[in-house]
């Protein structure tokens, strides 16, 4: 093998057509083996060349091989042999990646004897020598990392070569290189709109929901197969151990497997923990995975897994875990690590957003169970029954409030109240007027005085929030009850009758917290055995239908219905959810339905 030097010129214009004709070709090439239709014509109409290859290889080791003669034959044509098997010899070491003259990767032509270079030249010096020729001409080139090629002329005798030849491959190899370069920076465009399009619908798969365990299914299930063929996430749990909460495998059959390897196998939790304290992912392949439950050296599934990428899950300046991909593809086809670290900084993120939301939620829930009476009192004239609904997907605490007392007296108080708006302190506001309430009725202080009472306390605190509230004490008057009510701009409580019938408890007054001496006139009721008096907030009667239908409309065939199934509380705010297609107000109901059992008298 020899190489050649100073090749340069052009040729007569024939070349030079045909030369441009290539490189327009080359323009619309989706890879370079597209273009060897022409390449091979353009060099077997030089009178010399009696056969012309190509081959290319990935570093070493050879993916193909293909011969053309010019008579037409095609013996032997393209060759592909199984990857490993044929290698270069290190006399003939691979092309390298780099820049030439004019930013140009460079093109170095070589010459081979074939009746000397045989083993230094294979497998083309074969495949040359078969078709007739005792001299070959050599370019051999790089197409980007270990990725490289060789085009090559096979000739009778060194002779025939000519002065332009070696030109006019050169200049054949320099088409071929740019139209490489072309098809990889296509590629890579390509590449990075189908990354940039598939990070875009993960974030917004992960984004959809914020349900923690939601999201880390679907963190797994958008990666598989489209990344890799299995995928594992890991978060961190108290102590630092890393606990795996989604596993996802392409094949079902699998997926067994895969939950107990990340479970429990301590090769793979140790390059957790190393990995997670990188600050960039982390790919493991080849001799690497050593005895791992990964790779050709493991047993049982992971004998098809060739490489595994681990990327740290990190948000808001916090380690949250680990992302981990399994590959039984090839590490060229993995996708750039640099997405894969993107793809873990917005599911750590999906996964910190999710975190925080369910913690604030169930802040949110404890804070309003508090505001809540935790059970109702027994009291031997009436069965009480109480629901709430939360009809706002926020996570601002209500200012909707009820409770039930007995008083001093012997007697039952029930009120239900309602403070405008929602958050920390709507929240404050509605614990103060309960409490308040409980304490005074208790005490056996009247409902509007109690009210009036209470709308002292508020007024006193400058808010710029008002209160409504309703208060009805029930006192045993022989099979029934007398009740005295009070109202600060509430909704007035119903009453269904034993038969049947739906009447309102009338009753009327300011709202709490605006005007400082207001006064709350009562009004008063009789409840007989059966009879049930249903107290509610707004978020009841003001649920709207999608065609702005007001569940106040039907609030009393609704009352009557659920009294009369036993359903009480619950089943009124059951109607009501059911009903309502517009409307995020929460909703409180207290029912009191009288038994006819007679309460004795407290001294």
């Amino acid at each position: 093998m020899r190489r050649v030097e100073g090749a340069t010129g052009t040729g007569p214009e024939s070349w030079s057509a045909g030369l441009h004709r290539m490189w327009l070709a080359a323009q619309d090439a989706e890879d370079i083996t597209d273009m060897a239709r022409h390449v091979y014509a353009l060099m077997l109409a030089e009178q010399s060349v009696v056969a012309v290859s190509g081959s290319r290889w990935d570093g070493r080791d050879l993916r193909y091989v293909r011969r053309l003669t010019a008579d037409g034959g095609e013996s032997a044509a393209t060759t592909t042999p199984r990857p490993g098997t044929v290698r270069t010899v290190p006399a003939r070491p691979p092309a390298e990646d780099g820049e030439g003259a004019g930013g140009r990767a460079p093109v170095r032509l070589y010459e081979h004897d074939l009746a000397v270079d045989g083993e230094g030249f294979a497998p083309e010096a074969a495949l040359l020598a078969e078709a007739g020729a005792g001299w070959a001409l050599e370019a051999r080139f790089s197409l980007g990392g270990d990725d490289w090629a060789a085009f090559s002329l096979g000739l009778r005798r060194r002779q025939d070569a000519g002065p332009s030849l070696p030109t006019r491959l050169l200049q054949l190899s320099e088409v071929l290189v740019a139209g490489n370069r072309r098809v990889l920076e296509h590629r890579a465009a390509e590449r990075r709109r189908v990354e940039e399009a598939f990070l875009a619908e993960a974030s917004l798969q992960m984004d959809a929901s914020l349900d923690e365990r939601e999201t880390l299914e679907r963190i797994a299930r958008l990666a598989v197969p489209a990344v890799a063929e299995a995928c594992v996430v890991h978060l961190c749990r108290p102590g630092g151990r890393l606990s795996p909460v989604a596993t996802v495998h392409v094949a079902g059959s699998m997926q067994p497997w895969l939950r107990a390897v990340a479970a429990d196998d301590p090769w793979l939790d140790g390059v957790l923990r190393d990995a997670a304290g990188r600050p960039h992912g982390t790919l493991i392949a080849g001799e690497s995975l050593g005895a791992s439950a990964f790779g050709p050296g493991s047993e049982g599934p992971g004998r098809a897994v060739r490489v595994v990428s681990i990327s740290p899950l990190r948000a808001r300046g916090k380690l949250l875990g680990t992302l981990t991909f399994v590959y039984h593809r090839p590490e060229r086809e993995i996708v750039d690590l640099r997405v894969l670290d993107d793809l873990a900084r917005r599911a750590a993120l999906a996964i910190d957003t999710t975190t925080a939301y369910e913690q604030r939620r169930s802040n949110a829930e404890q804070l309003q169970r508090h505001l809540l009476p935790g059970t109702l009192p027994e009291w031997p004239g009436a069965e009480l029954s109480a629901a709430y609904e939360v009809a706002d997907d926020s996570l601002e605490v209500g200012g909707d409030f009820y409770d039930a007392v007995v008083r001093r007296d012997g007697g039952l108080a029930l009120f239900v109240g309602d403070v405008c708006g929602r958050g920390a302190e709507a929240a404050a506001l509605a614990g103060l007027a309960r409490h308040t309430l409980r304490v005074l009725l208790e005490d056996k202080v009247p409902p509007g005085e109690a009210l009036r009472r209470l709308n002292t306390v508020l007024t006193d605190q400058r808010t710029a929030r008002f209160v409504t509230a309703f208060v009805a004490v029930l006192t045993p008057d022989g099979d029934g009850h007398t009740v005295e009510a009070a109202s600060a701009g509430h909704p007035r409580p119903l009453i269904r009758r034993a038969d049947g019938r739906v009447d309102e408890l009338g009753a009327s007054g300011l709202l709490l917290g605006v005007v400082p001496d207001a006064l709350y006139e009562p009004g008063t009721a009789l409840l007989g055995p059966g009879d049930a008096l249903v107290m509610f907030t707004d978020g009841l009667s003001e649920a709207r239908s999608a065609d702005g239908t007001m569940f106040e409309d039907i609030l009393p065939e609704a009352v009557r219905e659920c009294c009369r199934d036993g359903s009480g509380a619950a089943g009124l705010i059951a109607r009501a959810a059911a009903f309502r297609a517009l409307g995020d107000d929460d909703t409180a109901v207290l029912v009191a339905r009288v038994t006819g059992e007679r309460v004795e008298d407290a001294p």
